[in-house]
């Protein structure tokens, strides 16, 4: 019989399909992965309602556990609370900053944080501009470094 931690390390490893430089545990959308008479259940949160990217990260989670051996498994979509930016894991900021995706603002403390400018992934410049308010998924923006001309994308806040 598999532990709750296996399943989740098993879990947590499952890559986001379109932004797959990093998991569902650094996105935060992972929340829970308990083990009940040998059945995993697993919530999941989407980035927003109707993300078209949940069945794949559905599949992929029972796919994973198959790795590991386990058939019984129940993925459940919590939608309370909602997810939020702010649930991106350091580590996933630092994966997303590294892939040259510009990731969210700091955590804040319960301010709301005033972003005058959004630092460009490839070379740090605060010369930035937004393009487009959707790029390559719903989640980011395409934005533009006017120091160094390179287009990134952007996760959006919320």
């Amino acid at each position: 019989m598999v532990t709750e931690a296996a399943a989740r390390a098993a879990v947590a490893a499952v890559a986001d399909p379109e932004l797959p430089v990093v998991t569902i545990d650094d996105l935060g959308i992972l929340r829970t992965v308990s083990v009940v008479d040998g059945r995993v259940l697993v919530a999941i949160t989407p980035t927003y309602s109707g993300c078209p990217a949940m069945d794949v990260i559905r599949a992929d989670i029972r796919s994973r556990l198959a790795e590991i051996g386990v058939s019984d498994v129940a993925v459940e979509t919590q939608l309370s609370p909602p997810w939020t930016t702010e649930q991106i894991s350091a580590a996933g900021r630092a994966k997303l900053d590294a892939a040259g995706i510009a990731p969210p603002g700091p955590r804040g403390d319960g301010t709301v944080p005033l972003r005058l400018s959004v630092r460009c992934p490839n070379c740090a410049s605060p010369d930035t501009e937004e393009l487009s308010r959707y790029s390559s998924t719903a989640c980011t923006a395409l934005w533009r470094c006017r120091a160094c001309g390179e287009p990134f994308d952007r996760i959006k806040e919320h």
